[in-house]
């Protein structure tokens, strides 16, 4: 398999902000990641994060409240399993990271560094943000790596993009208090319109910047749904000393 991206796809993530790659995992190793999501998220394995702690919109109200136990992200993947960790740094991740960020390049474990699981029942919908909103780094120049263990499709919540924001500024009055897009304003209308569901099959993998606007709306389906992220930057732009960007040790690659 192809190990690289080619310079129309590295053209297209200089002007959109994402790129598709599709098939990059084998089978045996998807089904091995999604045994053991499906093992932790059934036993609730630590650390994770539950819905009740977003506060999002159709989230429960509290981790008392029905559906408040409901898993969001099983936290800290690298370190959850080998599968894992060989996933994330896998020579054909690996090759694509350099040439999108230089020939030195770190996973950041601080951030993502989880396997998404979005219920059915309780999940909620997230909207419109950049990463970089809660990161602090030298510089917002980090990509993130989003593998689909199963469908990923409007119907369970995909991810919704809009192109271009990467190198997009936005005055203040565009976005609200906690950095989310406002829906509500005429200036963003038309941004709103261009957006594009990313679905993908098993074993497609989605390369986004950090500064890429994206959100996603609850499953609808009736299954859970998988997703491994993790996020990873140039090892000359380091976490700001003292954020939680720099709390945890970063892996060199």
């Amino acid at each position: 398999m192809n190990s690289g991206f080619s310079a129309a796809e590295i053209a297209h993530f200089a002007r959109d902000g994402y790129q598709i790659v599709r098939g990059l995992v084998p089978a045996p190793a998807r089904a091995r990641m999604l045994e053991v999501a499906a093992r932790d998220l059934d036993n609730a394995a630590g650390p994770v994060e539950y819905e009740a702690d977003t506060q999002y919109p159709g989230s429960p109200e509290s981790r008392d409240a029905p559906g408040g136990r409901t898993v969001r992200r099983l936290l800290q993947a690298y370190a959850r399993d080998a599968v894992f960790r060989d996933w994330a740094t896998a020579a054909p991740i690996v090759s694509r990271l350099r040439q999108l960020l230089g020939p030195q390049i770190a996973l950041s474990q601080a951030h993502h560094n989880c396997v998404m699981t979005k219920d059915p029942r309780y999940s909620s919908l997230t909207s419109w943000h950049r990463d970089i909103r809660y990161w602090s780094y030298q510089r917002p120049e980090l990509v993130s790596v989003w593998l689909a263990l199963g469908e990923e499709r409007p119907e369970n919540g995909c991810l919704l993009v809009l192109p271009g924001t990467h190198v997009m500024t936005f005055d203040a009055d565009r976005l609200d208090a906690a950095q989310f897009l406002r829906t509500d304003v005429t200036a963003n209308a038309a941004l709103l319109q261009a957006q594009v569901s990313v679905e993908l099959d098993p074993g497609d993998v989605l390369f986004f910047h950090c500064r890429l606007f994206h959100a996603a709306s609850s499953n609808r389906s009736t299954r859970t749904k998988f997703s491994a992220v993790f996020t990873y930057h140039a090892t000359d732009n380091q976490p700001l000393p003292g954020t939680r960007s720099a709390g945890m040790a970063d892996v060199i690659l």
